[in-house]
This record gives structure tokens, C-alpha cells and sequence, in this order.
């Protein structure tokens, strides 16, 4: 008997997966491509879109004419700050550029100095100007810059979206790719800022995130969903909890507070914070520190100093004795970390001698990185705070200092790690579950354990 399932291609920058879930939403099946890149009119590496599209859909026959599976519906998780231009046939326009691209300056100085200024600019739409990273001067600048091809432009999508209208050939735009430090949704009023009318942008309303269109593939019908920005799609699963705030480790650091309703202030803007929009079309209060690089670059000099291998970390377990004799030694005091520094960089040469081995350097690497993080963490949670819970999650949950020193500084809550395979293909299946199998209700499994101290 074939198995009832989701597919969905989780779409990334460097590597694209297709995953299968069933009907309980347990992975069934996994397959992972890489795709060669190509170049745009500048020179430019970028997606190659056509050859991700012709995989979708020969990917899609080849589950419909298998006989394991039943394929009942299919959605998109792919990277942000990416958009695709249709004429009035529904064709592409340009390739699908990089957001790494460079921009003229001048091009979001102008939408700024017309719009309030850049800071009152970057708050209320809750995106820090970071170029082709706002989609919104992707858009901006096609215009200024192609101005043939723009006059041909009848409709713009992210990428979550252009994906799905390549199966159903409709329209849309939803709340996470929206709301992603785009530059055009205005925070303050929960609607596109007035700068998309005042150019003449066509861009559709968002619809809700849970939103799927039947088609027929190989004689079968399927529900094809809207799709979903990948960091907000590793935060659906979450929903089903009590409030709480999920701390994403890795190269980067994110703390997304989706029970945060107060408004973004420049302030919070300039300590690295923005605004999401979540599934429910709320937005999320989220900050971002460079955990991981830190920790790469804190390890590189505590290994070079005391002459070890740099997996030799791993091994180090939380020695409470030691941490507080270190707390009691450096007080307010940083070895590693510039203090007071914004861009929150460490020393190019700090003091090791302070030290009597590895181990205890690496304790105190610890304890300065916990601090960022914990700083980061207070920046998104609110005045009013009900949030009982913090998820942590990847790379930094399996390390047992960093845990124990997060813990130890919010005693008011419960403190987890997660562990979820998958978790952004997860929320791309979760969100259509309810449409495409409405009589069954499914909890997905978080894999928490909590954090002892």
C-alpha cells in the first residue's frame, strides 16, 4: 500500500533537498542536489532557477509514478531576500539575482531620505539596510537600473512563492517571505509600506501561510502550498508550546521572541534586532549575534597558545569550582571579547598569560559568549514577559558549558534543547498538514530535554 506524503523541497543556498513526510509527519525519505551556478548580465553568480524548476517537477513524477508513495501535496522552504519579475504571460524577466550583489548607494539612500530617513526607514519596516539583502531595493534597484525590463514587470515574487506558482501558475505573497527584512512591510501599521504604492509595485497581498491550490501531475491531484521563508519555517513547530523564545545556535546566533508585540526601536535596531512575521502573520522580535564564528575564532587562539588540537575542546566538561573562581577573578572584566564594542569582536591578542591551561581559558571563552548571548536574548524579550520557555537548538545545544551558563541566567524559566532533524522541511509540511489531511491532528516530535543545573 502506498504511503500517504508531503514533499518538500527545501531550497538553500548551497544545497537543495527534497524530503518526504508521511501523513503523521515523520520523514520517509530524503535526497539532497547541488545545482551549478550561473552567471547574470553583470558577471554575477547566481541560482540556477530553470534547472531547479525542471528538477521539481521530474522529482515530483518520479514519487507520483513510484509505487511506495502517495503523493498528496507539495511545498517550498527556500532562502530569502530573493525575488523573480513575470511580464503578463507569467514569464521571467531577468535571472534570479544574488542578494550578495552589490548596489549603488544611492539607490536606497534616495528611498530613504524620501521616506523619514534611514533610521526611522530601517524601524519601521524592521530591516536593517543591508543592500540587495532587502528585496525591496532588489526591486527598487531593477527599476532605476533596467528601466526597458521593469516597464515589462506585471508581477513580483519571492522565491518561496515563484516556486509554487511555477505547479499552480498563481499569484501570491505570504507573511514570512514578506516580512523578512524586505523593506516593505511597515510594522507599524501591519501593511505594505506606502513606498510600494507610491512606485507602482505590483505585489499581491499575503495570504495565509496555510494556503494550497489543487493542480493535477501525472493524473494525480495534488495541493500545492503557498510556500515559506526558511527561518520561519523552523519556527512553526514550536506553536503547538506554551510561549517561549527559540535560540537558533550556529555560525549565527538568532533569538526569535514571536509573544513580543512592542515595537522595534532604533535602539534595538542598532544592536542588531529586527522584526519577522510569523505564520500567524505576527511579527517575531529577533536578534543575532555571530555565536559560532566567535567560538571558532576564541578556539583557534586558546589551541595556538597552549600548543593543543583544536577538537581538543570538545572534550572539556563545566567544572562549577572553576567557573566561579573565574567570575570572582575577571568580575566585569573581558579577556577575549573588545569591551564595549558594538560590532562585539574579539581581541586580536589577548591576554592568554591570565591563564593556566586550556581548560580554563576555554571556560572563560565560554562565559564572555554566554553573556553576548544572554545580552542578545534580553534585547527581544519584552516589558510584559509571559514566555516560560527558551528552545535551544543547534550546534551550541550540544555543548554543555554554554547550556548550563544560559540556564543559570534566567532562573524564572524553563530552559530546553531541541533537537529536531529537518526542522525547517518540517514547518513547510506542518503549515499544509491541517488542509491536505484535515482529519488528523499531529504534534511533532521536538525532542526536548531539559537543561539541569
Amino acid at each position: 500500500m502506498k504511503v500517504p506524503s508531503i514533499a518538500i523541497f527545501d531550497i538553500g543556498k548551497t544545497n537543495k533537498k527534497l524530503l518526504l513526510f508521511d501523513n503523521s509527519l515523520r520523514l520517509i525519505s530524503e535526497y539532497e542536489e547541488r545545482f551549478p551556478l550561473i552567471k547574470d548580465e553583470d558577471g554575477f553568480e547566481c541560482d540556477n532557477i530553470e534547472l531547479i524548476e525542471y528538477w521539481i517537477k521530474s522529482s515530483l513524477l518520479d514519487i507520483i509514478n513510484s509505487n511506495e508513495y502517495d503523493l498528496k501535496g507539495v511545498n517550498f522552504a527556500t532562502y530569502g531576500a530573493t525575488v523573480v519579475y513575470l511580464d503578463g504571460q507569467g514569464k521571467k524577466l531577468t535571472p534570479v539575482y544574488n542578494y550578495l550583489k552589490p548596489v549603488d548607494p544611492s539607490i536606497p539612500d534616495g528611498l530613504y531620505k524620501k521616506y523619514g530617513g534611514k533610521e526611522e526607514f530601517c524601524r519601521r519596516t524592521a530591516s536593517p539596510a543591508l543592500g540587495m539583502l532587502n528585496s525591496g531595493i532588489q526591486v527598487l534597484w531593477l527599476k532605476k537600473t533596467r528601466p526597458d525590463i521593469f516597464s515589462k514587470v506585471k508581477h513580483i515574487l519571492h522565491l518561496p512563492q515563484y516556486l509554487s506558482y511555477s505547479l499552480t501558475g498563481k499569484f501570491y505573497s505570504e507573511p514570512t517571505s514578506i516580512g523578512c527584512h524586505t523593506a516593505l512591510w511597515d510594522f507599524d501599521n501591519m501593511k505594505y509600506h506606502p513606498w510600494i504604492g507610491d512606485e507602482h509595485l505590483n505585489l499581491p497581498l499575503p495570504a495565509a501561510v496555510n494556503t494550497c491550490n489543487e493542480i493535477t501531475l501525472g493524473g494525480n491531484k495534488i495541493s500545492v502550498g503557498v510556500g515559506i521563508h526558511d527561518s520561519s519555517s523552523s519556527l512553526a513547530p514550536y506553536f503547538k508550546e506554551e510561549k517561549f523564545l527559540l535560540v537558533s545556535t550556529g555560525t549565527w546566533c538568532i533569538t526569535m521572541n514571536p509573544f513580543n508585540s512592542e515595537k522595534l526601536t532604533d535602539e534595538e535596531l542598532a544592536n542588531d534586532c529586527l522584526c519577522y512575521l510569523s505564520i500567524n502573520n505576527m511579527p517575531v522580535k529577533s536578534s543575532r549575534l555571530f555565536l559560532g564564528h566567535l567560538h571558532e575564532e576564541g578556539i583557534k587562539i586558546i589551541s595556538e597558545y597552549f600548543k593543543i588540537n583544536e577538537n581538543g575542546t570538545r572534550l572539556i566538561k563545566p567544572d562549577l569550582k572553576l567557573l566561579n573562581k573565574l567570575l570572582a577573578k575577571f568580575i566585569d572584566e573581558k579577556v577575549f571579547i573588545i569591551p564595549d564594542d558594538p560590532r562585539r569582536e574579539l581581541r586580536d591578542e589577548p591576554d592568554m598569560f591570565v591563564f593556566d591551561n586550556f581548560i580554563e581559558a576555554y571556560h572563560q571563552l565560554m562565559v564572555e559568549l554566554a553573556d553576548l548571548t544572554i545580552e542578545a536574548i534580553h534585547r527581544v524579550i519584552p516589558e510584559s514577559d509571559e514566555a516560560n520557555k527558551i528552545y535551544i537548538t543547534g550546534g551550541f545545544a550540544r555543548n554543555a558549558l554554554f547550556l548550563k551558563l544560559i540556564a543559570s541566567s534566567f532562573p524564572d524559566k524553563s530552559v530546553y534543547t531541541s533537537e529536531i532533524n529537518n526542522a525547517t522541511a518540517l514547518g513547510a509540511a506542518l503549515v499544509i498538514h491541517n488542509v491536505i489531511f484535515p482529519d488528523m491532528k499531529v504534534d511533532p516530535e521536538l525532542g526536548l530535554v531539559e537543561v539541569r543545573l
